[in-house]
């Protein structure tokens, strides 16, 4: 499962985000880009000695800088089974199709020239 495509299914749902430093902060993910930056709301914040918390509005966490991001089970089984379809969807309309260049093209018999 590639982990852009599960941060679009997480989109407004809640997630705890670890960084290398050790802090850690559980919000609604609000957005995401390819690099892994995410902004969240609804933050709790916790220092990474786990002694000091801050609940803030929103944050933006640059992604080169996180560790590991932590979403719910469910979520994480509804995007597999998503895909799966996803894959199956694409195989039955590939079976069914000829591939190839020059596909159906031509009677499909060869006829040899008069005369050989």
């Amino acid at each position: 499962m590639l982990p852009l495509t599960l941060l679009k299914a997480a989109q407004g749902k809640p997630m705890m985000v670890e960084l290398k430093n050790g802090e850690s902060f559980n919000g609604h993910l609000i957005d995401c880009d390819t690099f892994m930056n995410i902004t969240l709301r609804e933050v709790y914040q916790t220092a990474a000695d786990s002694e000091r918390f801050w609940k803030l509005k929103e944050v933006y966490i640059r992604g080169s800088t996180i560790k590991y991001l932590q979403v719910q089970p469910a979520l994480l089984d509804s995007v597999k089974e998503e895909q799966q379809k996803t894959r199956e969807a694409m195989r039955n309309n590939a079976s069914g199709q000829r591939g190839g260049r020059g596909a159906n093209r031509g009677g499909g018999m060869y006829h040899a020239p008069h005369g050989c």
